[in-house]
């Protein structure tokens, strides 16, 4: 099809099927798997590697560049705007050069998309700060390296961008998080496996600053980003725009979720009454465009000043799902499987955490909380990042380890991880060089987009004509 500019997209065919290779990778995938020689999109060059990410980002989005959504082309502008945010923005494109890998390593619940953001302060079952994997949008049952070369690019990437790191630097950032990860497998598997929570009370000095700094008293953080000048509900800004005549039809939604999800509804909760209801504008980076909504559900006080705010976010398939070796565990639906998720790699995390549906989507549900903050990246000395990143990789082993406790897995992971990892130095190595390399092809497709997005191509599909 041709490219034309968006003043033209009107013109656009509306009643033909647009393409799709979702079956075509899932057979790719299924063949690797087996260990058939394949050739993957990763071999790609020239014109038809700027094809190949122009399809693949356009078949992500089809539903937002069908509406033709204003905070589509607010998402497109921004993965425009930097190499990390695109690489955040586009687990599809990263994951079919993965299609069919690594079919012989042990299968955990992965967080699917890691990344020096997607680790942060959040709240407990019991309403105190905890730190750990925070975004569950993307997890999926693969193998354990999936996350490793994901997250080892993504701080590869953060590193060079966020923190201004040189490339020796960013190697040993990587290394001190895919390190992290092997320690925390080995002490695991050597019984020294602990599912406590990464408090304030017992964090390294780095998490302990972070979980500090994100404290706040809730009134003085509802009158600063919620409320109106009366306590009654949300004020109308840039990123909120209240839905108050709403509030019924969310109420009945948030009865069923509390009674399928069978929440346990704390005191501070009080009756799950839902004071006021507002649309959230431009937040997150892949999900950027989806529909996404807060409650705000009145506190016992009744004054406003202890008031909840629940999110609820627009869920779609995981960006793996199609694409991993095929395994017996799986949990395919939408917002229960981010749920699933959630409650697998958190000991006693958020229990609000849960699934509901509205308008026919399936959408997912947490709480937003005075503490829920990630740390900030420009501001991480080289020693900082190192500590930073050895931690994240920690956190990670430890998410993977409950999966058969937690999860669908029905035996031991650790013992089967770390003898998949085998000798550590040749397994870090490994796996630093394929982040090097995803790396630069990262990069090089951002910039293939970047070429694309300026001549309008993001506002068209590709359309079926025979």
């Amino acid at each position: 099809m041709s490219d034309e500019s968006p003043d033209h997209e009107q013109d656009q065919p509306t009643d033909r099927p647009t393409v799709s290779r979702v079956e075509a990778f899932r057979e790719l995938a299924q063949a690797r798997a087996r260990g058939e020689m394949v050739f993957l999109p990763r071999y790609l060059t020239g014109q038809d590697r700027r094809r190949h990410v122009r399809q693949t980002i356009r078949e992500d989005h089809e539903t937002r560049i069908a509406q033709g959504s204003q905070q589509a082309e607010e998402k497109f502008a921004k993965l425009e705007g930097s190499t990390f945010s695109f690489f955040r923005g586009t687990a599809l494109l990263f994951y079919r050069d993965l299609a069919g890998e690594d079919a012989g390593m042990p299968t955990v619940l992965t967080l699917g998309d890691v990344h020096p953001e997607n680790f942060g302060v959040m709240p407990s079952a019991d309403d105190v700060p905890i730190f750990g994997v925070n975004d569950f949008d993307e997890a999926y049952y693969a193998p354990f390296t999936w996350d490793l070369k994901r997250g080892a690019v993504g701080f590869l990437i953060a590193a060079e961008e966020e923190g201004g790191q040189d490339d020796d630097e960013q190697r040993e950032i990587a290394e001190a998080f895919l390190r992290g990860y092997v320690e925390a497998m080995q002490d695991a598997a050597a019984g020294a496996e602990h599912h406590e929570q990464l408090r304030q009370d017992n964090a390294p000095k780095i998490i302990r600053k972070l979980i500090e700094s994100a404290l706040e008293d809730r009134s003085d953080w509802l009158a600063r980003k919620y409320h109106d000048e009366y306590r009654r509900g949300f004020r109308a800004d840039d990123e909120h725009v209240p839905v108050s005549h709403r509030v019924e039809e969310f109420q009945k939604v948030l009865d069923a979720y509390v009674e399928q999800c069978e929440i346990d509804v704390p005191e501070r909760a009080d009756r799950m009454r839902v004071k006021d209801v507002c649309e959230r504008l431009g937040q997150g980076t892949a999900s950027l465009g989806l529909p996404r909504y807060y409650l705000m559900v009145e506190g016992p006080n009744r004054d406003g000043s202890d008031d909840l705010i629940l999110e609820l976010k627009q869920a779609r398939r995981s960006a793996l799902s199609g694409l991993v070796p095929p395994s017996d565990f799986e949990v395919d639906e939408l917002a229960e499987r981010i749920s699933h998720a959630q409650g697998v790699h958190l000991v006693r995390g958020d229990r609000f955490y849960g699934s509901a549906e509205l308008d026919g989507l399936s959408f997912g549900v947490r709480e937003r909380s005075p503490y829920r903050d990630d740390i900030d990246l420009d501001d991480l000395s080289t020693k900082q990042w190192k500590k930073y990143a050895t931690v994240c990789g920690r956190s990670l082993a430890m998410s993977h380890s409950r999966s058969d406790e937690a999860g669908l897995i029905d035996h031991d992971v650790e013992p089967d991880v770390v003898a998949a990892i085998g000798p550590v130095d040749l397994f870090v190595d490994d796996m630093l060089s394929s982040a090097l390399e995803a790396a630069d092809r990262v990069r090089s497709d951002h910039e293939l987009f970047r070429t694309d997005h300026a001549p309008g191509a993001f506002g068209y599909l590709d359309h079926v004509f025979r």
